[in-house]
Order: C-alpha cells, then sequence, then structure tokens
C-alpha cells in the first residue's frame, strides 16, 4: 500500500470511525459494543460467506502495537491477526485468521473451502483498505461499504 504502516494501522485499529469503511460486502451488521480504538475493544458483526452467515463478537487485542493487531472470538478459537510493516514508504499488511475446525464431514469442506472464501474476502478487504487510505491522502470523502 502506498500509505505509512502508522497511518494504515490507525485505520485497523480504529474500530469506531475507520476500519467499517473498508469491509467487504461479506460483513454487515458491523456494531462497536466496548472502546472503540485499539486494545480492549469489543465489536461485533455478521459475515456471509459461502451461502453461511454467522454472527461474530470479537475481542481486539494489540500484542505488538503499531504493528499486530487480533481480532479474536468471544465464542469460538478463530482469531485474526493484521500485521502491518513498513515497506519503501508505505506498508505491507496481511491478514491471517486461524481457528479449530468442525469435525467430521463437515469440517473435512469447512477445510477444503473456508480458506479459499476467506482468501478473497481479504484480497478485496486490502484492496478497499488501499482505496480508503488514498482517498484520504487525497483529501476526498470515502465511501461508506458497511
Amino acid at each position: 500500500m502506498s500509505a505509512p504502516a502508522e497511518t494504515v494501522y490507525g485505520y485497523l485499529a480504529d474500530m469506531r470511525e475507520h476500519h467499517p469503511r473498508f469491509l467487504p460486502s461479506a460483513f454487515s451488521d458491523f456494531e462497536v459494543q466496548e472502546g472503540g480504538v485499539g486494545d480492549g475493544t469489543l465489536v461485533s458483526y455478521k459475515v456471509t460467506a459461502g451461502g453461511r452467515a454467522r454472527v461474530y463478537r470479537m475481542k481486539v487485542s494489540e500484542p505488538d502495537p503499531g504493528r499486530i493487531l487480533t481480532e479474536s472470538d468471544t465464542e469460538s478459537s478463530l482469531r485474526t491477526t493484521f500485521t502491518v510493516l513498513p515497506k519503501d514508504g508505505g506498508s505491507l499488511v496481511r491478514i491471517s485468521t486461524e481457528w479449530q475446525g468442525a469435525g467430521g464431514i463437515g469440517g473435512i469442506f469447512e477445510r477444503l473451502f473456508a480458506p479459499r472464501v476467506m482468501r478473497r474476502i481479504y484480497a478485496e478487504e486490502l484492496e478497499l483498505l488501499d482505496a480508503y487510505a488514498r482517498q484520504r491522502a487525497d483529501g476526498s470523502a470515502p465511501s461508506e461499504t458497511a
């Protein structure tokens, strides 16, 4: 991304003003329940992917403030990690998710298809984040997507 790492990290960490503005359409009903920026923030949202919808209640932490931010589901093992590193005056951003999948045949399908679906959603989120950062740098008003 062309925006500096500290700027991008700030957008990711600010769940009240910035983060909801670059979420893909797979995310809906985004709500800040506690806090709003960084460590200790609690948010809820719905993700619709692969024909299924699920509500998540995520607790934000910052294991490496300014560089790594995590969202951990309060009801499951799901954890999403955002890593932001400086690169050539801009930034390199990585989104990854880990979870203990279901057992049985359902778990097999989940392990086969969920990574592919989430990869597409995260690629879109990274594109939207980059566009959002560019719009803000240009001084134009960003559009809401969530």
